[in-house]
């Protein structure tokens, strides 16, 4: 079996005396979509902070393309420049939260990573945030600052800024939750076209139907552990565990 992009190990996180991730294991393919579902509270969040370590796990092992982040050549603390440098190159993330920079037009707050970060020039930087906002249909909006930008619309901003980093995984922290109903799809939209693309992503979300739809595999979390996992139509239209059932049943509710 090919080496996965992403393999989580006995990952274990605390915050004070509350255990959050309790050994979590999660192997995911290159190119592969991973829809994690699950309560407010089981982990869900954490655990994708854990794979680009902004909350290093205390307990486990967290592999990018084989590499062992929490173990660099360092001190293997989980916050060593070299391990912190790797991921950031690999790994994009976007929030529930857009954060933009207020200040900065769409097209500046695409190219200012690009130059602090990867070094590109000015033109260059200019050049590829252009073709990346185009990309996710703002190809209009690049000199608008972001209180003249609807939500959904800041939040493909935020897409595309973290794509301007050539990440090798997409992690997506329920980037719709904060968004009124009908800017939702457009968001959804274009995290569909970065699954046909072939990017890797993990994916946070309480949107069943983009589940269903576009993931290759669905995780159902409770309580810091992996309840089930399968395809989602095992997983969502069969599941065998009862509590999967009635997360289900109270969500699909709605």
């Amino acid at each position: 079996m090919a080496e996965a992009m992403i393999r989580l190990q006995g990952i274990c996180k605390r915050f004070g005396h509350l255990e959050v991730l309790k050994g979590v294991d999660i192997e995911i393919a290159k190119g592969e979509v991973v829809c994690i579902l699950g309560p407010s509270g089981s982990g869900k969040s954490t655990l994708l902070r854990c794979v680009n370590l902004l909350a290093p796990p205390e307990e486990g092992e967290v592999f990018i393309e084989g590499h062992d982040i929490c173990k660099g050549p360092g001190s293997g603390s989980g916050e060593d420049s070299w391990e912190l440098d790797f991921v950031r190159q690999r790994v994009g993330i976007v929030f529930q939260q857009f954060n933009l920079f207020p200040h900065k037009t769409a097209l500046q707050n695409v190219t200012l990573a690009q130059e602090k970060v990867l070094g590109r020039s000015g033109e260059e930087a200019r050049a590829k945030a252009t073709e990346l906002l185009e990309r996710v249909g703002l190809g209009d909006q690049l000199r608008q600052y972001p209180e003249t930008l609807s939500g959904g619309q800041q939040q493909r901003v935020a897409i595309a800024r973290a794509l301007a980093m050539d990440p090798h995984v997409m992690l997506f922290d329920e980037v719709t939750s904060a968004l009124d109903p009908e800017l939702v799809k457009e968001v959804l939209d274009t995290m569909r076209k970065l699954a046909e693309e072939g990017m890797t992503m993990m994916v946070v979300t309480h949107e069943i139907g983009f589940a269903r739809e576009v993931a290759d595999r669905v995780i159902f979390m409770d309580d810091g552990v992996i309840v089930e996992e399968g395809p989602p139509a095992e997983v969502l239209e069969n599941p065998r565990e009862e509590r999967t059932k009635q997360f289900l049943g109270l969500v699909l509710e709605r």
